[in-house]
């Protein structure tokens, strides 16, 4: 949803996770680290590392999200490989 601005304590769990954007833009922090990604961008982590995902603006934003309990970690390869 928009709006939502991040928790004092970001979240730490075990496991890894693949998020894409369908539509809108995202906030992103990873530990000490913020980006901001927009449809059609992707981003994959170590779910251990401190993290928060939301709307970066006033609209909502639109994810597609792997996440993989042990840790496995989606990999990506470009069309035609």
């Amino acid at each position: 949803p928009a709006g939502r601005a991040p928790t004092r304590n970001l979240q730490t769990h075990e496991g890894y996770e693949w998020f894409y954007v369908l539509d809108g833009h995202v906030r992103f922090i990873l530990g000490e680290r913020e980006f901001s990604l927009g449809a059609g961008e992707a981003a994959e982590f170590d779910t251990r590392v401190p993290h928060w995902i939301g709307s970066a603006d006033s609209r909502p934003a639109e994810l597609l999200a792997l996440f993989g309990a042990q840790g496995e970690r989606a990999h990506l390869a470009p069309a035609g490989h």
